[in-house]
């Protein structure tokens, strides 16, 4: 097996300061990569790049409101100027909001956030990445969706309906840049337990969880070893495709 695939290439991470961003920014810098975390929290941002600093690994970052245009366009450029390349992105960042509460009394603002920055987050990051990666006929780009978006969970109208959105998106762009050397592919977990999850109501974390055939949440040290494989050089077949990450939960 090949350690080192990602070997001088540069990467964004968003979300990559703490949880499944967090253990994804770890699996690269280990094989090699240059990463720039994107990430909203100053405070944790920081001290991932300080902790990822002292190991030894090639870790920046940028605070970043990925459901905000100026600040991914900005982010995104200021990446490319400093390094003059970009080959992986990994879409990491996303909200729960509301959980365990009917559509009826689902708070309509806390639906507009998350789909602002779930979905629109997403298309905002991919929309930016593409064309210094369609410059140099390569890349990797990597938007984390949900089983919930497959499968859809009741109580969670809001982030439900903007992973189903990450999954048309990532249908969508793999279709429109097949030919272009860019794959552009989805990551579709059940319960991994993060930060998140552990804020999520344990009711709706437990209905989940009894899905799941293997009956236990998955690890970030499993997310991040899928997500290197999706985003790697020798993924070269696999493009407009959502990856299973869910214990059996999901088997089509």
């Amino acid at each position: 097996m090949n350690f080192n695939r990602f070997s001088d290439q540069v990467a964004i991470v968003t979300g990559g300061a703490d949880g499944l961003g967090k253990a994804m920014v770890d699996r690269l810098t280990s094989e090699g990569a240059t990463v720039c975390i994107f990430d909203y929290n100053d405070r944790t941002r920081e001290a991932a790049v300080a902790e990822f600093a002292e190991r030894g690994c090639s870790v920046g970052g940028s605070t970043v409101d990925v459901g905000d245009e100026a600040s991914v366009r900005q982010a995104i450029a200021g990446v490319v100027d400093t390094y003059g390349r970009l080959d992986v992105m990994i879409n990491c960042a996303g909200i729960v909001g509301q959980t365990n509460v009917k559509a009826v009394e689902y708070d309509v603002d806390v639906f507009d956030e998350v789909i602002n920055v779930n979905l629109r987050g997403s298309f905002l990051m991919a929309k930016y990445c593409l064309p210094p990666m369609l410059e140099r006929n390569y890349g990797r780009i990597l938007l984390v969706a949900s089983i919930a978006g497959k499968d859809g969970n009741p109580g969670m109208a809001g982030y439900t309906t903007s992973k189903a959105g990450v999954v048309g998106l990532v249908k969508g762009l793999g279709k429109e840049y097949a030919e272009s050397g860019v794959t552009v592919n989805g990551l579709a977990p059940a319960v991994i337990q993060t930060a998140m999850v552990d804020a999520a109501d344990p009711a709706m974390v437990k209905y989940m969880t009894d899905r799941i055939p293997m009956k236990r949440t998955g690890s970030l040290e499993e997310a991040a070893a899928t997500a290197a494989y999706i985003v790697s050089p020798e993924t070269t077949f696999n493009t407009g495709f959502v990856f299973d990450l869910t214990g059996g939960r999901a088997t089509y």
